[in-house]
């Protein structure tokens, strides 16, 4: 049961060149087919995380998979929309990097103070909710104004900020925390 988790998740990976090719070969007006894979990569995303719980099988290796997944995804939706001019260039720029700040703090913390990364928080659970509702929305109803499309993935992306901020601020404390024991550690030797 312990490699179950890691299946999901690689799946997931092996799901982004799938939407990006499901999203540009759909010349309808609607891409419901690109919206049903990122379903689908969005429920794995859920089910890897449960079922790693439920079970106690977290792996060192699912504490990679299942953020490059999720940062692959979240990237590949975003430039498929950017590309299709549904949103304006800033936005995939601002999450791009907001996913580099995400990935170099989790190594920061795992390397440098030799700490668990802790896990999604609520914050960093309804941007995902809210960033998945909203670019689903968007690839779904192509008629929607520019200007209400570029106001919809605005206010996902501040809910993303707003969780790089809480994420920042964990990693701080935890940092603070960790230096904590070892100066605490080194004094008793």
């Amino acid at each position: 049961m312990r490699v179950v988790p890691n299946i999901i998740s690689t799946f997931r990976i092996l799901l982004v060149p799938v939407f990006i090719i499901v999203y540009f070969y759909d010349t309808r007006h609607t891409k419901l087919a690109a919206v049903l894979v990122y379903a689908l990569a969005a429920f794995s995303d859920f089910l890897d995380g449960f079922l790693a719980r439920k079970f106690k099988a977290s792996s060192s290796l699912g504490k990679i998979l299942d953020p490059l997944g999720d940062k692959l995804m979240t990237i590949s939706v975003m430039a498929c929309i950017t590309i299709d001019a549904i949103i304006p260039l800033w936005a995939v720029l601002i999450a791009g990097v907001k996913e580099i700040l995400m990935a170099i703090g989790g190594f920061v913390m795992h390397k440098m103070a030799n700490v668990e990364i802790p896990p999604s928080n609520i914050i960093g659970k309804a941007s995902t909710v809210g960033f998945f509702l909203v670019c689903a929305a968007l690839m779904l109803f192509r008629d929607i104004p520019h200007e209400a499309a570029t106001a919809l993935i605005s206010a996902a992306i501040v809910l993303m900020l707003v969780a790089l901020a809480s994420y920042i601020n964990t990693y701080i404390r935890i940092m603070k925390s960790s230096g904590q024991k070892q100066r605490e550690k080194e004094g008793n030797i």
